[in-house]
């Protein structure tokens, strides 16, 4: 089959959805919801100029929940024949009759399903051979190693996948997206024994032609690996200036849309819960979604239940004035009491499967302007540890990177422990750069946080 080619019928998805459908309300079932997928990857590493892997996997499956009332039941097979389906339905439907009751269930509402489907441009088919694969991983790791001071290799990879997915649900909502997405990475070595330093690059594209040269990515990685010999701990513990890196950045944004979702607020583990309207940031502070980016990694015209994306503005001029919500989020939310700061109930956000392309405004500055910046301190590029507690938005993750004195970076920094609430954080951002990491779906640039507990060795 032509990589340009639907990788599934869409007649014969829709058709195999129909009849899910058909069957549930045929089984008594008042409402019921289908999702269909079927992906296509290829996969490909290499390590010192040797194949490792040749992957070639096809994976579908279909996920069914019915409702009979407020009771859910589910199901789900990777069979799309009629008489898999149906077993599943049946599934689902003797599930249901056993679940209790839970008023908040149900389908989103009818008439916020979506209606206007433009292309989001994020089906770009790789007419890649299993041959090619292998050559473009080897000119990566090649690249790679060929710098003085590379002296191993955990390898290169190049990846290739399509995707078609489906969903539709007995409001009569059908929406089948096909999409794509292509990968180059590799991983090296430098240094031995106790000093030995490993680190990686890579790219992630919709579109092939977009990814970087095999040859710059492994560039990239060699000047990584490189730049962390040497790297030691012997930082005197106390409170200084720290500059998260633009993908090191996005996992503190990735904090806060976890605090302000439906799930965790109703869960009341949340220490956003009940904070609509206060200021989080600074003033200079706005965080807003995107959905409808032509190539967007999470563009979408429609979320997983069917309801029309749309712009959300999450924080403005440093206030929280929204919170990322589901139909189902949003009712238990209503009955708990909760109102928005219109006083008026919530609904849904639009984000039953998270967020559509998150971007947060910047401040202008390169990274490299950022650094000048700091007397003394610290720039995180890698994170370890989940140490995020969002029950108190206490924050203690291990880190390592670099430690910049008179607006210089002085030598490479591992093993510290970073400190602090997220409350605290949030406020004292004092800068935010211009420069974003496109492999991304959150949009960031460097965060410059005023101070923070930064604990390394003495000795």
């Amino acid at each position: 089959m032509s990589a340009t080619q639907p990788i599934a019928s869409p007649q014969m998805l829709q058709e195999s959805a129909q009849q899910a459908l058909a069957y549930a309300k045929a089984q008594g079932a008042d409402a019921a919801e289908i999702s269909l997928g079927i992906t296509q990857e290829q996969n490909v590493s290499v390590r010192l100029e040797e194949v490792e892997t040749l992957e070639f996997a096809r994976d579908q499956g279909i996920s069914i929940q019915v409702y009979f009332g407020q009771r859910q039941g589910s199901a789900s097979c990777s069979d799309l024949a009629l008489d898999s389906i149906k077993t599943s339905v049946d599934a689902a439907c003797h599930i249901a009759r056993y679940t209790e009751e839970d008023p908040d269930l149900g389908l989103a509402d009818a008439h916020l399903m979506a209606t206007d489907f433009v292309d989001l441009q994020l089906d770009h088919p790789w007419d890649l051979s299993a041959d090619q694969a292998i050559e473009y991983a080897k000119r990566c790791e090649a690249a790679g190693r060929q710098h003085a001071g590379i002296n191993n290799s955990e390898g290169a990879s190049c990846s290739t996948r399509r995707s078609q997915v489906l969903y539709a649900n007995s409001h009569g909502f059908f929406d089948l997206e096909a999409s794509s997405l292509h990968s180059l990475s590799c991983s090296l070595i430098a240094g031995s024994g106790s000093q030995m330093k490993r680190d990686y690059w890579y790219d992630l594209k919709r579109a092939a032609t977009d990814l970087a040269s095999p040859e710059s990515i492994g560039q990239q990685a060699a000047e990584r690996t490189l730049a962390r010999l040497g790297a030691h701990a012997r930082i005197p513990t106390g409170r200084y200036p720290v500059l998260f890196d633009p993908s090191m950045a996005a996992s503190l944004l990735s904090s806060l849309v976890s605090a302000i979702s439906g799930r965790n607020l109703y869960r009341e583990s949340s220490f956003l819960l009940d904070r609509l309207g206060e200021t989080l940031f600074p003033e200079f502070v706005r965080i807003d979604e995107r959905p409808k980016l032509q190539g967007g990694l999470r563009s979408a015209n429609a979320d997983s239940e069917g309801v029309a994306t749309r712009n959300n503005i999450f924080i403005d001029q440093g206030q929280l004035v929204s919170y990322v919500l589901s139909s189902y989020s949003a009712r238990r939310l209503n009955r708990m009491g909760k109102r928005n700061l219109q006083g008026e109930i919530f609904a849904t956000t639009a984000n039953a499967d998270g967020l559509h392309n998150l971007h947060i405004s910047d401040t202008g500055q390169s990274t490299q302007t950022l650094i000048s910046s700091i007397q003394e301190g610290l720039w995180v590029t890698s994170l370890m540890g989940s140490g995020v507690n969002l029950v108190t938005g206490d924050y203690s993750r291990g880190a390592a990177g670099f430690w910049i004195k008179n607006g210089q970076i002085a030598y490479p920094v591992e093993g510290l422990t970073l400190a602090g609430n997220l409350t605290d954080m949030f406020q004292q951002v004092q800068a935010i750069g211009a420069e974003t990491d496109p492999r991304s779906s959150i949009h960031t640039g460097a965060w410059l946080i005023e101070g923070m507990t930064v604990a390394g060795q003495t000795n």
